[in-house]
């Protein structure tokens, strides 16, 4: 199945053209494609929220990271601001995904 995001008027990809695609493209009606595509994020966003890394082979893993409190600095005043602790969401690509951005061919890409 290939899947062609070249009528994108702009460089980000959101859940609306997903869901248009999925329609077009494999036959779901404009609401089944919708709440799939509402159901895959939410999945996704309370998984990370529950503290729990993402896996999607082939593409790539989102993780939490815990950062510590530790002192910032205003740039424009150099004045000392403490920033506070906090969990980040971070996104490390996968070999396959990365190989592909560099355009070389992987083994097995289904």
């Amino acid at each position: 199945m290939e899947i062609s995001v070249d009528s994108l008027e702009t460089p980000a990809l959101t859940k609306a053209q997903l869901a248009d695609m999925l329609y077009q493209q494999i036959g779901l009606n404009k609401r089944e494609s919708k709440d799939m595509i509402e159901a895959f994020f939410d999945l996704i966003t309370q998984s990370l929220v529950d503290g729990n890394d993402v896996k999607i082979s082939g593409f790539g893993n989102f993780q939490i990271r815990t950062k510590s409190a530790r002192p910032g600095r205003n740039p424009r005043t150099g004045e000392v601001i403490p920033i506070a602790a906090r969990r980040v969401v971070t996104f490390h690509a996968s070999h396959k995904l990365k190989d592909l951005i560099q355009g070389e061919n992987p083994k097995s890409i289904e």
